[in-house]
């Protein structure tokens, strides 16, 4: 009987002293798999609204375009919506207005758009934005791409990336031929810096200090994938010290990015200083078995492409320029001064206790 009793004893569960090795692993596997179900659930139940509010969308569409009926017919339709569906949201006045303008936007099935896998609140954020099909389409692909939230696809509009993503001039196809198209995509021009409250008459250090202050704000406008790794980084080479004016690391492309700061025009004497620096990184800071060339940008207040191009033809190191803007200096002059102000409400308060 007791080596009955033993060999029972034997087959009993491991208590959590005694777990077998990568147990933990092996929970943190689950939770993810539990969690990816829970993510791919949620993307389904809203592809699925989406999809709900184009054919609502649609089917007002065709009937309004063939019985002519106006604005009053809409408010009758969400008046009937919500009666018969008294615990879903979504089918107010302004909600079926913006299911037209997406049926009207996106006439071919939606399921099959980038649109289609975003949440309802980031749609209205793009049919608002009045841009043409391409424009909102780039806008949604890059929205599922990056995680973007509302707030940031708003940003984004605010500040035509369309437009200046892959804007800068760049080297990249004669420096870096295998990977020059995802270099091209991670340079902007012009970098919008307007939150640092500066124009381009500032020192250069009070630029460098302002974007440091609000690294949030400023990785934002770099785009996905840069790390920053500090300002005025230290490189000794020989007897002599240089300083980088900010360094990043982009984790998707595995490289380190110099950029130097001017808030003048770009000169060629800058092309080669940064030239250098990227020689001295690539020595001092890569890790060659992992990271690819250090990549330079050269954001500057403006540049004349003819000069830039020359410039960038005979460096080794892959380089590109861009130019940043800041707050519009002459508008900053128009703008009452605080002592301005102050005065004018001394003023009020004054003729208040006149008329008192």
């Amino acid at each position: 009987m007791s080596d009955e009793i033993t060999a029972k004893a034997v087959s009993l569960p491991a208590q959590s002293s005694e777990l077998p090795a990568g147990f933990f692993d092996m929970v943190d596997d689950l939770k993810s798999i539990v969690r990816g179900a829970h993510v791919r659930a949620q993307l389904k139940v809203n592809t699925e609204m989406i999809r709900m509010y184009w054919e609502i969308g649609r089917t007002i569409l065709q009937r309004q375009g063939e019985e002519r009926w106006g604005s009053k017919v809409i408010n009758r339709i969400a008046t009937e919506l919500r009666t018969e569906f008294p615990g879903q949201r979504g089918f107010g006045s302004r909600n079926l207005q913006y299911m037209q303008q997406m049926a009207r936007t996106w006439p071919e099935q939606i399921a099959q758009q980038a649109v289609a896998q975003l949440p309802w609140g980031h749609i209205a954020v793009l049919l608002n934005c009045r841009k043409n099909r391409s424009e909102l389409d780039f806008y949604a692909r890059r929205a599922v791409q990056h995680g973007w939230s509302r707030s940031v696809l708003e940003h984004q509009i605010r500040n035509q990336l369309h437009e200046r993503e892959g804007a800068a001039i760049s080297n990249f196809a004669a420096t870096v031929p295998e990977d020059s198209d995802a270099l091209q995509a991670m340079v902007r021009s012009p970098y919008d810096l307007d939150f640092t409250g500066l124009d381009n008459q500032a020192p250069e250090r009070s630029l460098e200090d302002a974007l440091v202050s609000r690294v949030v704000l400023f990785l934002t406008g770099l785009g996905v994938g840069f790390a920053f790794v500090g300002k005025q980084y230290p490189l000794r080479v020989g007897e002599s010290d240089f300083r980088l004016d900010l360094l990043f690391y982009h984790c998707r492309l595995h490289r380190y990015v110099v950029i130097e700061l001017k808030t003048g025009r770009a000169e060629p004497e800058h092309f080669g200083k940064l030239n250098f620096y990227l020689t001295v990184a690539d020595d001092l800071i890569r890790d060659p078995e992992h990271d690819g060339p250090t990549i330079g940008l050269l954001v500057a207040a403006n540049h004349d492409p003819a000069v830039a191009e020359y410039a960038l033809a005979r460096s080794g190191g892959p380089m590109a320029v861009a130019t940043w803007t800041g707050v519009d200096a002459e508008a900053q002059k128009a703008l009452p001064s605080a002592e301005d102000l102050a005065r004018v409400a001394d003023d009020v308060l004054r003729a208040d206790r006149a008329d008192a």
